[in-house]
């Protein structure tokens, strides 16, 4: 019989995190969830442990072992301020959060990146994106799991015109992006977690796993 897991799950107020969360929850192949978040999502569950933290300070205690670590921290510039501030939450959390969970027996570390992320982009966003992939390959963890969503629709808990617009148009232009298009078509935040959820629980072809929209819609 499969031992029940421990997970680590960075961002569960977030448009992908909310839905992981409550995933984790309903799961039985997880016993227990460690939730960092800055401020509380408000739900209590006898298996969510829910650490509302900076995250310039996260930790665990000397004799918590975790499992599978799932990270949906993410910002964009405008909200964020600066680019600097950007590349905290959007490169630095993410490291720190492999390192940590990897000194307590992490085997699993599953990300939210982009599509089109590459250390070598012009586009700031994508480069870091890139690094960020670049960077926890380095940390050589037995399995690795990047997932590059396109454009992420949900309920937001802020508006965003720019995303709006976004959505809005490849609503109208999806039923024609097909073959090697088909990468591109928007896909909801939900799936993301769902296919999140399955690819941790499936044997991984790689060590190194990559699954842009296309594929994290076939998990």
């Amino acid at each position: 019989m499969e031992k029940e897991r421990v997970a680590v799950l960075a961002g569960a107020t977030g448009l992908v995190g909310s839905h992981l969360l409550q995933l984790l929850l309903k799961s039985s192949h997880y016993k227990r969830i460690i939730s960092f978040v800055r401020k509380s999502s408000g739900i209590h569950h006898e298996k969510l442990d829910e650490r509302v933290i900076s995250f310039d300070a996260m930790k665990l205690l000397p004799h918590e072992e975790v499992d599978d670590v799932f990270c949906c921290l993410g910002t964009t510039i405008k909200k964020a301020g600066t680019k600097e501030k950007f590349k905290r939450v959007d490169f630095d959390y993410p490291i720190e959060l492999a390192k940590l969970c990897k000194e307590h027996g992490a085997k699993q570390y599953l990300v939210i990146s982009a599509l089109g992320a590459s250390a070598d982009s012009r586009i700031f966003y994508s480069r870091v994106k890139g690094e960020l992939e670049t960077e926890l390959e380095k940390l050589h963890y037995p399995n690795l799991h990047i997932f590059r969503p396109s454009l992420l629709v949900g309920d937001r808990k802020e508006f965003r015109l720019g995303e709006k617009t976004g959505e809005i148009f490849s609503g109208l232009v999806r039923p024609v992006m097909v073959g090697k298009w088909r990468k591109y078509r928007s896909i909801s935040a939900e799936q993301v977690a769902y296919g999140m959820l399955k690819a941790a629980l499936s044997v991984p072809p790689e060590r190194v796993n990559m699954y842009e929209s296309d594929e994290i819609q076939r998990l």
